[in-house]
């Protein structure tokens, strides 16, 4: 579809999914990333004036540079609301387990651990479980063995530090609509995604900018003049960025040699918070170099 049709389409949608529900019940789930920041301008383009509320859970493992992003929007925005951590991180992973791979991998070793008898978990493993053509990957399968307890694994880690706070806030304010920028194209979990979701109690998330690519919204940016975090943009570069050397990024290793480069604290901060899975990663060679993968170009580098 034509950039220009594609815009109007999005608009047209946003304008009707409010109108029926209301602005005073409806709100941005604001992550100070850029599918966020695009949908808060998008529906501002849809519906000037309005006064729908962005919510920004602070987890305390975002990037410290996306946390001064969305403070310094919300200083000329009072639509902006900033709720603050209430999970203690190195407690919350040690008892609930640490996310590894992927969240859908995550659960499936979280299920196992739990009943080594499940039926969608043994799938999973045994490549027969089809979600979205993703299977457990050889060099993993250790993990779905009886006894394993090495690591505690789950896919709770989002939830407890973000989705939660925002179910409290819905609740505490009688909120209908979550807004999302979750994107189809981004593949995993979201390449299901619908526009639309009825979830339990009556709540409903909207997802706009699940039929759009990345293209379309590089298009937006440059037609709106939309400023991001300084993370997309030079030297920086980044792609996407939730929590700071979050173990599902498939590109750990290349954003960790970033931080190393350029922001050494957040590389440390990552390296504290996810230490138990970076052991694991380096110890399989899987995502992260192991000391066997290590070149003279790489002691070099980072000066060892």
């Amino acid at each position: 579809m034509d950039n220009e049709l594609l815009l109007i389409d999005r608009i047209g949608v946003i304008k009707d999914t409010i109108k029926k529900y209301g602005e005073d019940k409806c709100y941005l789930s604001f992550s100070g990333g850029k599918d966020s920041t695009i949908l808060h301008y998008l529906i501002d383009i849809a519906i000037p004036g309005n006064k729908i509320k962005r919510v920004y859970a602070n987890t305390g493992m975002d990037y410290k540079a996306i946390t001064a992003f969305v403070k310094e929007i919300a200083s000329n925005d009072d639509r902006f609301i900033i709720l603050k951590p209430k999970t203690n991180i190195k407690n919350m992973l040690e008892k609930d387990g640490y996310p590894f791979k992927s969240k859908h991998h995550s659960e499936m070793v979280a299920i196992y651990q739990r009943n080594n008898e499940s039926n969608s978990a043994i799938k999973y493993r045994d490549g027969d479980y089809n979600f979205n053509s993703n299977k457990c990957p050889n060099i993993l399968k250790y993990q779905f063995e009886n006894g394993y307890d090495k690591l505690k694994i789950s896919d709770k880690c989002c939830f407890n530090v973000k989705e939660k706070p925002l179910r409290e806030y819905e609740s505490e304010n009688n909120m209908k609509v979550c807004i999302v920028g979750l994107m189809r194209e981004e593949g995993g979990r979201r390449e299901s995604t619908k526009c639309f979701v009825k979830y339990p109690k009556g709540m409903y998330h909207f997802h706009p900018l699940a039929v759009v690519t990345k293209e379309w919204e590089n298009w937006l940016i440059e037609k709106y003049d939309i400023k991001l975090c300084d993370l997309y943009y030079p030297p920086y570069n980044f792609e996407r960025t939730g929590c700071v050397g979050c173990p599902c990024n498939i590109k750990l290793q290349k954003y960790l040699d970033i931080l190393e480069e350029l922001l050494p604290n957040e590389r440390k901060r990552a390296e504290v918070i996810w230490k138990p899975v970076y052991d694991e990663y380096r110890r399989l060679g899987y995502r992260l170099k192991n000391h066997e993968q290590i070149t003279i170009f790489d002691m070099i580098k980072g000066g060892q």
